[in-house]
């Protein structure tokens, strides 16, 4: 791949090596005839001299190429005149050949690949921005798209599927987005798309097979070992192997899943919090019903019915499993059926349950299946596997409790990591936390801030995220307040609509919702909800002085040096 362009120019030559040929040899048998014909005789007595090797050839290029036809430098005698009728039949048929063959050429598969990963490799390089490279542009990769785009990011794009690559084309994103129809597995691939590039700030494996993300996270490790590496993993095998090679990020949906169902059923309030903050840009979440404690039914034991299975077991909830296959484990109860029909359904006690998990590979199937379920228990808490975001609508008008949908859990998962590092540790200081803490906490947040997903976002007092803060605590040892910080740059300098969530300092325990008479100092970590205007306020009070001096002390101080030096003066001068 390093050689695409190389590659491109060789492939462009072999193919039309024979017409090439074929056009050569037209062309000097037809000058060496042209000289060796007779010119018309001479007036005087005698004949013309024959035409040099220069005439010949000017007068076979432009006759050869269908430009026009002009007897030089005298009019050809009739020999001369039946070698150049000769010629002209001869070259439109070498032309003819030629020309079919480019034709072909340009519709070959392996020629239009060529040209596309020589331009992808041109986009690529002269990307001047932070980028993040995506491996597998499905649904998963179609949201991060998304939401990078929202963000301000740039995204480079590998996709194997040549209809998945067009599709994304066809989307209306803020920034281009190069794509390149390839397998990224290959290391060379990976390369290409910028792997190495100085601007690379992170990879994303999300394609459908496992195999291919081990390899992306290989190559990762081995060939960029400072990149963040975020990898999708459905196999306990798979996760393992990529955690033996240091890949930091591993995401298994279903498992993300479990333990998302494990806080709901141990804190709802924790769990609502979960996905209010970590839901993907411009979306408004709706708070769940809470699971309830009995008897559930399963219906489907494959991978997501097996972490589904224990998590509820974990909870002391009895489970019973529909499944096709014969029992696999005497330690659960056990009906073989289908779910989708109502006999194996009252066979499990679906009468009796609380709760459904539908957890196959077929939407339809689950669909029928919390469908017949309803029909026979009404009250039940339905937990439904989505598998594709296009079902989306069907999904919606069922309304089920629990939607479990892979692409948007990978998703999350991955702008929590990317964009906000510091929402981790404080995810499992939730995730600890008793149900009170987090109702509280719940319902202040979205008391404020309404339930749409808000802007979460980290900041650290460093001369790059925060240089007006890091020169004013480098001259003034007077103490900064993060209530003091936290206010618009407005005539009445009006408290930021956001809160912080986290304080990390080297070498302190981590400050949960640090207090606005909390001091800070210079490489404080901060982590912030709230709305987007906010964090723009607070980004433009970081970055310029006379915003900082204003909103600490609500004068406008003249800015600039001519005016600074005329204030200065007048102060001298008043004194």
């Amino acid at each position: 791949m390093n050689g695409t362009p190389t590659s491109t120019i060789f492939l462009v030559l072999r193919r039309l090596r024979t017409p090439l040929i074929v056009l050569i040899v037209i062309f000097s048998v037809s000058v060496l005839g042209l000289t060796l014909m007779p010119g018309p005789p001479d007036p005087n007595g005698g004949s013309m001299p024959r035409l040099s090797f220069f005439h010949a050839t000017y007068f076979i290029s432009y006759t050869a190429t269908t430009i026009g036809f002009g007897e030089i430098p005298y009019a050809f005698s009739e020999q001369q005149r039946l070698w150049v009728t000769f010629c002209i039949y001869l070259s439109v048929i070498g032309w003819a050949y030629t020309l079919g063959t480019v034709f072909a050429m340009l519709q070959d598969k392996n020629f239009l690949n060529a040209v596309a990963a020589q331009r992808f490799a041109r986009q690529v390089r002269h990307l001047r921005e932070p980028f993040y490279l995506i491996c597998g542009y499905g649904e998963a990769g179609h949201l991060i798209c998304q939401a990078l785009d929202e963000l301000g990011y740039r995204a480079v794009v590998i996709e194997k599927d040549e209809a998945k690559v067009g599709d994304l084309e066809l989307q209306s994103y803020s920034a281009d987005m190069p794509a390149l129809c390839a397998d990224a597995g290959q290391p060379d691939t990976l390369i290409l798309a910028g792997l190495t590039s100085r601007y690379c700030r992170g990879v994303i494996a999300l394609t459908n097979d496992d195999s291919t993300n081990l390899a992306v996270a290989i190559a990762a490790r081995l060939l960029a070992p400072s990149l963040h590496a975020l990898c999708r993993a459905e196999h306990a095998e798979t996760a393992a192997n990529m955690a033996s090679f240091g890949t930091r990020h591993i995401i298994n949906p279903f498992e993300k899943f479990g333990e998302y169902m494990a806080l709901a059923l141990h804190s709802p309030a924790a769990y609502n919090l979960l996905l209010w903050l970590t839901g993907l840009p411009g979306t408004t979440v709706t708070r769940h019903r809470e699971p309830p404690e009995g008897k559930w039914v399963l219906c489907g034991y494959g991978t997501f019915g097996r972490v589904m299975t224990e998590a509820l077991e974990n909870a002391g909830l009895p489970v019973t499993i529909i499944d096709r296959a014969a029992p696999l484990a005497a330690a659960h109860s056990w009906i073989k059926g289908d779910g989708t029909g109502g006999e194996a359904l009252r066979a499990a006690g679906i009468a009796d349950a609380v709760g459904i998990v539908a957890a196959t590979a077929s939407d339809v199937n689950n669909l029928s299946t919390v469908v017949t379920a309803r029909e026979l228990n009404p009250k039940l808490f339905t937990v439904l596997r989505q598998n594709h975001v296009a079902n989306r609508a069907l999904f919606d008008a069922f309304e089920s409790d629990f939607a479990m949908v892979p692409a948007e859990i990978v998703a999350h998962e991955c702008l929590a990591i990317l964009t906000t590092p510091l929402l981790a540790p404080f995810l499992a200081f939730v995730r600890q936390a008793d149900d009170a803490w987090a109702e509280t906490l719940l319902n202040d947040l979205t008391g404020r801030f309404g339930w749409d997903v808000p802007t979460v976002w980290s900041v650290s007092l460093n001369i790059s995220q925060a240089p007006s803060v890091y020169r004013l605590l480098m001259r003034n040892a007077a103490e900064l307040k993060l209530g003091e910080l936290l206010r618009t740059p407005v005539t009445d300098r009006p408290p930021l609509a956001c809160v912080p969530l986290l304080l990390l300092r080297e070498g302190d325990p981590p400050r949960l919702l640090p207090g606005l008479e909390e001091p800070i100092r210079l490489g404080d970590q901060l982590l912030l909800v709230g709305s987007e205007t906010a964090r723009k306020d607070l980004g433009l009070t970081l970055f310029n002085s006379h915003t900082l001096k204003f909103v600490l002390t609500g004068q406008d101080f003249p800015s600039g040096l001519v005016w600074e030096w005329l204030a200065a003066r007048r102060q001298v001068r008043d004194a």
